[in-house]
């Protein structure tokens, strides 16, 4: 007799085992609470079983899955609070045991339950399912009963067991549901809003601009600023996204906190990591001591990681799980440091593209995709090009005491321009052409490009899509010395072959998709790489370091947008 009572017990605790281990596999409660009732069924060799759930504005209970029942018995799986044994078991939350179905006036039969084996005695087991401490449904059971039992404590308490696993489970499954339709409700409500035209009132501090494109992204700015959501700025170089960051960070709660940058484009991988997350003492070497990495340095304020479009496959499994998380370990570090950080991206990359192609990891994209602004170029704005050239030269007359004014011609020739560099093309057009002026005021022939001589007329009739690709340029010759003696200046290493004519003498050639002229094959890579300088080496095959040397014994200013 001990040893039947063990081996009972042993089973049920199989039982229990089992079932827990199926319901934690997924947050489908349809697959596995059926999971769940086959195993169930199978252990105590019992008939059928069923559960039936209160459905969010209805009364009625309805049947979430069944297993030993037809599709059409499981269908006719309706009950009302207090309506048969189902009803009964809901309404008062007590479990209910019923020796013989034929004898039971609760018993509907509503399934055809009792007429399956006619002649035999078919008991019934029903239990509540409970979550936060109240009723959400029912499991029932039933199964033949050739002894005509009428007590059922051992099979009742398994059934209770089993039925607040399941009241876990779907507290759980209720819970992920409510808050994913929560984060689609506000999702729908922030992109309507965006939808709308921007309103005559929002203006954006240090931007130009009137137009309609413009205007509709100074509306948007207003719009997601004061929330947390993460915002992904779009848009070709040079088309001021960290400007329109720096403008979110401002109009938000955070404002009083930092706003830090980062270009993740001009890192190495291992670089990168260290300066997101910080290292400790040891960590590599020349590691000295602790360093908090940009995420700590941005705690409570906004940081913004422009060109997340160029980071490797490696670290945007890094990335993915900080902004899953909320927290990191610095690098050669074991503890885990939460934050609290708004996060601003900018990319001028196709990541659906990249995604396709299997560049850009799908679950990152659709993590960083929350809020989208895509930010239009300069040539499809062109309305606010005299406004933009006219706050670029007054700037360029303060810093310079000089009182330069374009001419109408002048005017003209700004506003017909492609402008393949955007805002950032522009700004350094305008700075060129105002130092190079002979008078005060700029004529149309100050230009270079009405004499042949546009530094990005290469450009201009190119299959935009804004992504480098050093792939498709020939590699320049590079030169290379030795190191320069200590004392000396970096500008005597010339790592780029000088061409043997002045570029100003004459007009730019094009070869291969390149001009020629040293400081004109310079200005051309910064320029198709945003005035990084990282990217720009890439372009032209050499070392961020000769790159340096190069810009700095060409007098080439390096401009930040």
């Amino acid at each position: 007799m001990m040893n039947a009572q063990v081996t009972a017990a042993r089973r049920e605790l199989n039982v229990v085992y089992e079932i827990s281990k199926t319901l934690a596999t997924s947050l489908d409660v349809h697959k596995t609470f059926r999971e769940a009732l086959n195993y169930l069924l199978q252990a105590l060799d019992w008939r059928r079983a069923f559960v039936v759930v209160s459905q969010p504005g209805s009364a009625e209970l309805q049947g979430l899955c069944a297993v030993g029942l037809s599709q059409d018995e499981s269908q006719r799986l309706k009950f009302l609070p207090g309506e048969g044994i189902v009803g009964r078991v809901y309404a008062t939350g007590v479990p209910y045991s019923v020796p013989d179905l034929r004898a039971e006036p609760l018993f509907l039969n509503r399934t055809g339950g009792a007429d399956q084996s006619p002649g035999a005695c078919v008991s019934m087991l029903a239990v509540p399912i409970r979550a936060d401490r109240r009723t959400v449904g029912v499991l029932a059971v039933d199964y033949l009963n050739p002894e005509t039992r009428s007590h059922f404590g051992d099979e009742l308490q398994l059934l209770k067991m089993v039925a607040t696993l399941m009241g876990q489970a779907l507290l759980l499954h209720r819970s992920v549901s409510a808050a994913h339709d929560n984060i689609q409700d506000e999702v729908r409500r922030m992109s309507k809003a965006l939808n709308h035209s921007g309103k005559p009132g929002h203006k954006i501090e240090h931007v130009v601009g009137t137009s309609a494109p413009m205007l509709e992204v100074f509306d948007q700015v207003h719009q997601v600023a004061p929330a947390r959501t993460t915002v992904l700025l779009r848009g070709e170089s040079g088309t001021g996204k960290e400007v329109i960051a720096r403008a979110i960070h401002s109009l938000s709660l955070r404002k009083r906190e930092a706003f830090v940058s980062v270009n993740c484009a001009a890192l190495t991988e291992s670089l990168l990591e260290s300066e997101l997350f910080g290292h400790e003492k040891g960590a590599f070497t020349g590691a000295q001591g602790q360093r908090k990495g940009r995420f700590e340095m941005a705690h409570g304020g906004t940081l913004f990681l422009d060109e997340i479009g160029d980071i490797s496959a490696s670290f945007q499994a890094k990335l993915l799980r900080v902004l899953q998380e909320r927290e990191f370990e610095r690098v050669g570090g074991g503890t885990p440091v939460k934050v609290d950080v708004r996060l601003i991206l900018a990319t001028n990359r196709d990541l659906e593209r990249m995604v396709k192609a299997g560049e850009f990891r799908a679950d990152l994209y659709y993590r960083i995709n929350v809020v989208s602004i895509q930010l239009p170029p300069l040539r499809e704005r062109r309305e606010d090009i005299p406004a933009m050239a006219k706050h670029f030269l007054e700037r360029f007359n303060r810093e310079n005491a000089r009182s330069t004014q374009f001419s109408p011609t002048a005017m003209r020739v700004l506003s017909s321009c492609y402008w393949p560099g955007n805002v950032r093309e522009l700004e350094n057009c305008v700075e060129r052409t105002a130092t190079m002026a002979h008078s005060d005021v700029i004529t149309d022939l100050a230009f270079p490009c009405q004499g042949n001589r546009c530094l990005t007329q290469v450009l201009h009739h190119i299959e935009r899509e804004d992504a480098v690709r050093p792939s498709r340029l020939t590699e320049i010759p590079i030169q290379e010395r030795p190191m320069a003696p200590a004392g000396a200046e970096a500008a005597v290493s010339t790592p780029i072959e000088v061409s043997p004519e002045p570029a100003a003498a004459t007009p730019i050639a094009v070869v291969d998709g390149k001009p020629e002229g040293e400081a004109e094959r310079l200005v051309w890579a910064m320029e198709r790489s945003g005035w990084v300088q990282a990217k720009a080496a890439r372009l032209l095959k050499i070392t961020p370091r000769q790159m340096g040397y190069a810009l700095q014994k060409h007098g080439i200013e390096v401009r930040k947008f």
